[in-house]
């Protein structure tokens, strides 16, 4: 894979102009995605900043064949961010399977000028765009032959330019790491396990609930690890020989264990290895015939392709559709058709014929019994959380433990859902692994107290989805005098690794250790940081556990803020956390569609507000009903919420009122979403094996560990400081920073084009 991210292959600001007089196309097509109006929206506004007309065919391709097509402008499509579905329809068109039917589509796309396409759908829907490229030269030739169309206007489109990107809740697009609407698939998954845990637990019942995916097994497997499930069924991984006897005595261990309810998670593709479908009501009859268990059957069905789509599902397709729109007008007559993914959290450019090939060709692995090839293809992530998985599940066997060692897990730093997943995580993971868990209750001061307790299997049961911090944690960074308090702490609880999930108070104190190693031998044993903070300022990973959620708080409030302000003319700031970095502002005004953001990253001046107001007092008397400012907490000591709520109004005259609001601790309260559940698997994962390799060693290695490229990392606390801004307590590189000119384009007209976003070349 080569990357492009300031190669020559990204145009610069200035090629932005090739936009002008062109006429783009946009559809969604297939099944209906959250997220799908968010890339419409950010293909509209996008165009339309770049002197392009945008287009929207509406019903898909069946909107093609009738002549369904029409202009779009700004207003189209604002507030259609908070939306599930498609604003411009979808529909699966059996005109445009034959011939004539694409025939026809020519034809209309030709009369509206339109040769430039961005498609947004899932794999048959590209499949059959694709066809149409191909076919695009022909279909010219018949339709002039016929006088349908003249021979000037068939030379002015000689080629059909198309962009696909992928709306699928299956994410089943091989080469992406995700695609539109999977992340709000999985909150509409993990939000019924939840509830159905509760109320099974309270009548110790058994559930079984079928879920989406009928050769990706995506959903039910990430599902079963975020909701904390006791057996999955998925196709990509077919049970073997005796498999109900093995899921029999999952569960019936579990009970014993404590567990108070048992959940079995099914995908709708479930099969045997001989090709036989696996259905819900097969498991509840097998649990019936052999356990007498009389289990309940939920499928959840389209609920899970519905409802408010996540911020994650909000930001990412904006950056996608923007990316498209990027793309499609560099397209030349000899390149081919390209599908945009995610990489990394980059946008990445695929093949699209490659990518729908390796997508489908996964069906034919697990019809031809390549189990191990179809799981790999998938990718890293699902490889790693089947293994997981499998360890979470199921209480280990109740042999001694074989190592002898001890291994105690700290929380330190500001609340971060997700902690208690990650605690969870790391006390079944440990016990897996023949370790005897440690839970240090109240941080670092707990731990001089000797609030140390030994955890089991059954002790962390339902923290999964639990907020806040079943061990506690405390801001407070441990002073000189408290190291030798606790040295002897950790030689009296014959501490042997050492766990600390937090934020930045968690990692200077970490650093800290690590310094006094000479002065203190009880520190040099394995120490591990892992990231947890809402704020994501922590270095080494792109993602903290907590940061997902806290921008999924921020964005429901910034919605409800929105839908207060509907029957009147109005300004509203709010303040997002954060100190000084600018994560949680940025990424939740992209996604609750803010008109401006004001990040520390930036700064603020008297000259910015007073343009920005001109800017908003402009669009006010243009008939806009609702501006929405969202800023950084310590975007400026001076510059506060309230002098910039004054200041608008001042300059609004009466055109409109301002109201102001602080977010607050909203964003850091709640369960955790799918996404930081999943990462802090991931992440404590990776941190016990790098205790378990330095476990016993003299001079044990101290390492904080990270998700970066979606890849896991680890790094020697010694060299922190070289990835880490002290004094503004944030990372030296932010990667999110690189999606600004996307939030520029997208969020307020006239507001101007800073550049392209990276794409990388996959």
């Amino acid at each position: 894979m080569s990357e492009s991210e300031t190669g020559h292959d990204n145009p610069s600001a200035e090629d932005f102009a090739r936009g002008q007089g062109v006429r783009v196309g946009v559809l969604t097509s297939g099944g209906d995605a959250q997220g799908m109006n968010a890339a419409v929206r950010a293909v509209v506004r996008t165009a339309l900043v770049m002197g392009a007309t945008p287009l929207s065919i509406l019903e898909g391709w069946q909107g093609a064949v009738d002549n369904s097509i029409h202009e779009m402008g700004w207003s189209d499509v604002s507030s259609i961010l908070n939306q599930g579905g498609t604003v411009i329809g979808t529909a699966r068109s059996a005109d445009f399977r034959e011939y004539e039917g694409r025939l026809v589509a020519a034809e209309n796309l030709i009369r509206h000028g339109i040769d430039k396409l961005v498609v947004i759908g899932g794999d048959g829907s590209l499949t059959g765009t694709n066809q149409f490229r191909n076919e695009w030269s022909q279909l010219l030739t018949d339709l002039v032959e016929a006088g349908r169309i003249s021979h000037e206007e068939a030379a002015a489109h000689p080629y059909l330019a198309v962009v696909g990107l992928v709306g699928s809740i299956d994410n089943d697009l091989v080469g992406s790491d995700m695609t539109i609407g999977a992340d709000s698939a999985l909150h509409r998954i993990v939000e019924a396990i939840d509830a159905l845990t509760s109320t099974a637990a309270s009548h110790q019942r058994t559930f079984v609930v079928e879920v989406m995916g009928r050769h990706c097994g995506y959903l039910a497997l990430m599902s079963a690890v975020a909701g904390g499930c006791d057996y999955v069924l998925i196709p990509e991984r077919p049970p073997g020989e005796g498999w109900e006897e093995e899921m029999c005595n999952v569960l019936t261990q579990g009970r014993e264990a404590g567990r108070r309810e048992s959940i079995v998670l099914v995908a709708e593709g479930a099969q045997t290895r001989s090709g036989d479908r696996i259905t819900a009501a097969d498991v509840a009859g097998i649990l019936k015939d052999r356990m007498d268990v009389d289990a309940r059957v939920t499928i959840l069905g389209h609920v899970q392709r519905g409802g408010t789509p996540s911020a994650y599902d909000r930001w990412m397709p904006t950056l996608l559709g923007y990316a498209a729109v990027q793309t499609v007008l560099e397209q030349g007559s000899d390149d081919g058709a390209v599908i945009l993914g995610v990489r990394h959290n980059r946008i990445a450019r695929l093949d699209l014929v490659t990518a729908v090939s390796d997508t489908r060709n996964v069906a034919t692995l697990i019809e031809q019994g390549s189990y191990d090839e179809a799981v790999a293809a998938r990718g890293r992530s699902f490889t790693e959380m089947l293994k997981i998985n499998s360890l979470l599940s199921a209480p280990p066997s109740q042999a001694p433990r074989a190592t002898g060692k001890r291994i105690a897990i700290l929380h330190a730093g500001g609340l971060a859902p997700g902690m208690n997943t990650a605690a969870r995580a790391a006390v079944r993971l440990g016990l897996a692994r023949g370790y005897t868990m440690l839970g240090v209750r109240g941080g670092f001061p707990g731990l001089i107290d000797g609030a140390v307790d030994e955890l089991s299997w059954d002790d962390v049961e339902g923290w999964a989805f639990a907020g806040g911090a079943e061990l506690g944690t405390r801001r407070t960074e441990p002073s000189l005098e408290q190291f030798y308090a606790i040295g002897r702490s950790i030689e009296t609880q014959q501490i042997d690794g050492l766990m600390i999930i937090g934020g930045v108070d968690a990692y200077m104190s970490g650093y800290e250790l690590v310094s006094q190693r000479d002065r203190y031998p009880a520190f040099r044993i394995p120490i591990v940081l892992v990231p947890a903070s809402i704020d994501n300022n922590l270095p080494g990973s792109e993602l903290s556990i907590g940061a997902d959620t806290a921008v999924n708080n921020a964005v429901w409030a910034l919605d409800r803020i929105k839908e207060s302000a509907a029957a009147s003319r109005r300004c509203f700031v709010a303040e997002a956390m954060g100190r000084k970095c600018g994560y949680l502002a940025f990424m939740s005004g992209l996604a609750a569609g803010a008109e401006l953001v004001y990040l520390n990253e930036d700064g603020v001046d008297l000259d910015t507000i007073a343009s920005d107001a001109a800017i908003m007092r402009a669009s006010f008397e243009a008939g806009r009903r609702l501006f929405l400012v969202v800023r950084n907490e310590e975007v400026s000591e001076l510059l506060t919420m309230d002098f910039m709520a004054r200041a608008f109004e001042e300059e609004g005259g009466g055109l409109f009122d301002v109201r102001q609001s602080a977010i607050g601790h909203l964003q850091q309260g709640g369960s955790p979403t799918p996404f930081d559940r999943l990462l802090a698997t991931r992440l404590v994962s990776h941190a016990l094996d790098e205790i378990c390799r330095e476990i016993g060693d003299e001079t044990s290695a101290a390492l904080y560990v990270g998700m970066a490229a979606n890849s896991l990392s680890s790094r020697p606390i010694e060299r922190m400081l070289d990835d880490f801004d002290v004094a503004d307590r944030r990372p030296k590189y932010q990667w999110w920073l690189g999606l600004k000119p996307a939030a520029q384009v997208v969020s307020l007209p006239g507001a101007g084009l800073l550049g392209p976003i990276p794409i990388m070349d996959a």
